[in-house]
């Protein structure tokens, strides 16, 4: 469980990116992160994992301070960046590695993961190449299959359908229902109204740094007036804020 409690950030301006916030992502569901750009998902979405720090209020990840506590929380998340250009000199299988190091996932367990996702997203003959002549699609691949060798429970991913192949899209989303059927949160952002629909537990949408609404598809559809789609519903809620 992710619990998001009162938070707030600034930037030099003074000008509040997020605020007073507060969002509770439970255990065994996918919930959706939605709005435009520049509303603050990513800024979220860096407080949550400790990139970026918390001017005020706090997350708790199963219980666990990310501010006070930051180790432990985060070894329970994974998460996928919005842009997969890192490790470029690294081979795929160096980073898998360097990965799996990290969060101390044994031998055994690892190869058995990587061969496990590489095949899965048609990786296995990328592994000894560098990342960084890897497509964009396939730099998200690695780093999908980098983020899973250590099984999180948590599973924090932004804006992860960009750059991806339809297959890859498909073997994606049923990884994130399987994910949260087995006891896990699965958080994504994405501007994908259709994604967020057909996959999604709950939505959360966000404007200017404050939540507008939180609840599943049916209850954000009972808003809609009729014949509205529920792009209408999503522009109507953003542009009354």
């Amino acid at each position: 469980m992710i619990e998001i409690k009162n938070i707030s950030k600034s930037y030099i301006k003074g000008d509040k990116i997020i605020d007073n916030m507060n969002l509770e992502i439970k255990d065994g569901e996918i919930m959706g992160f939605l709005g435009p750009n520049g509303a603050g998902k990513t800024t979220v979405i860096k407080m949550i994992t400790g990139i970026l720090e918390i001017d005020s209020g706090d997350i708790l990840i199963d219980g666990d301070s990310i501010k006070n506590n930051p180790y432990k929380a985060k070894e329970k998340l994974g998460l996928n960046s919005d842009s997969p250009d890192m490790f470029l000199n690294l081979k795929g299988i160096e980073y898998l590695n360097f990965i799996a190091d990290i969060y101390k996932v044994g031998t055994e367990e690892r190869i058995k993961k990587i061969k496990e996702l590489s095949k899965k997203f048609d990786m296995e003959l990328a592994l000894n190449e560098k990342i960084e002549s890897y497509s964009h699609g396939m730099r998200q691949k690695i780093m999908i299959i980098g983020v899973l060798l250590h099984n999180p429970k948590n599973w924090i991913l932004d804006e992860p359908i960009t750059g991806l192949d339809p297959k890859a899209i498909y073997d994606l989303k049923t990884m994130m229902r399987e994910y949260a059927q087995q006891g896990n949160v699965v958080f994504f952002s994405t501007h994908i109204l259709e994604v967020a629909e057909n996959l999604c537990d709950r939505v959360a949408i966000i404007n200017k740094g404050k939540i507008l609404f939180v609840g599943n598809i049916n209850e954000l559809k009972s808003k809609m007036k009729e014949n509205n789609s529920l792009e209408d519903l999503f522009m109507e809620i953003i542009e009354n804020d």
